[in-house]
């Protein structure tokens, strides 16, 4: 439902009359509603703010929410919901902060006296402001979705990191089940710190693995794959009896892969794999 001229001009004029008043007693019910966890001043420069876009929009003919003239008011309002969502308030006490305005606006009409056209006024202003509520409630459900998904990568990335042991070999110690999501995080942190240490060898621990099925698995050998199109061999450590069995029973081949039941294993390997590689470099340098 649309304000019409003659009730947009009256919505303005009432905004503008009572300003002093209206962002007052506006930020009070706010505050009432926050119990505190936002500083009077800075409640008064939100509730100021959405008051000169609001009125804005209603002088400019913004008289629905979708209108090209209310867009300041849909970025004031969007603004806020970020801002909000940001700081761990929930989406109720968001949307109330729009929703108080109608309390407002109906002590302000009745102080004014008025018969029915005040009435049919109360109502139409009743439907724009829910319009604000619910595009501020979307608004705020859309900030914590992407609020949400930032955390779960920042998350997944520190469940996979990926560390330097010393020059030439890198390990990646992985905990918890790898899905198909992790699995291509493992393999893009691998492979960058492959190019940017240089390093020949990796170690792929999955000790910390509850259990290893056949997608499990799967990961673990793309990975291998990338490393070795890098230049770099992998060696899968953490290889307990339990996963072991799970392997053979679902017929899974490492192929020429290395594997170790433990990483202080696959350490010892990796040293003297290095080793080797030290001394032929001693001994092109001594021919």
């Amino acid at each position: 439902m649309a304000l019409n001229a003659a009730q947009g001009s009256r919505l303005a004029g009432l905004l503008g009359d009572h300003a002093e008043q209206i962002i007052k007693r506006w930020a009070d019910l706010v505050a009432a509603s926050l119990r505190g966890r936002l500083s009077q001043a800075e409640l008064q420069s939100q509730v100021q703010e959405l008051h000169r876009a609001l009125l804005v929009a209603v002088e400019g003919e913004g008289r629905d929410l979708h209108a090209e003239s209310a867009g300041e008011l849909r970025a004031v309002l969007s603004e806020l919901s970020r801002s909000r969502a940001r700081r761990g308030f929930t989406a109720t006490e968001t949307a109330v902060s729009v929703f108080a305005l109608k309390d407002i606006v109906l002590e302000t009409m009745s102080a004014a006296g008025g018969g029915e056209e005040n009435l049919r006024d109360f109502v139409a202003y009743s439907a724009l402001i829910d319009q604000m509520g619910l595009f501020t409630f979307e608004s705020y459900a859309k900030a914590r979705e992407e609020l949400i998904a930032d955390q779960a990568e920042q998350l997944l990335e520190l469940s996979t990191p990926v560390v330097k042991l010393w020059e030439g070999v890198v390990a990646v110690p992985l905990v918890g089940t790898l899905d198909s999501a992790r699995a291509q995080v493992v393999m893009e942190r691998l492979l960058q710190t492959l190019v940017d240490t240089g390093s020949p060898y990796a170690i792929i621990d999955i000790t910390g693995v509850p259990a290893v099925d056949t997608q499990v698995a799967q990961h673990i050998l793309k990975t291998v794959v990338a490393a070795r199109l890098m230049g770099a061999d992998c060696i899968i450590s953490g290889i307990r009896p339990q996963i072991a069995q799970t392997i053979v029973a679902l017929g899974i081949e490492f192929g020429d892969i290395a594997t170790k039941a433990s990483l202080a294993d696959a350490l010892r390997h990796v040293l003297k794999l290095t080793g080797v590689d030290a001394a032929r470099r001693n001994a092109r340098r001594e021919s």
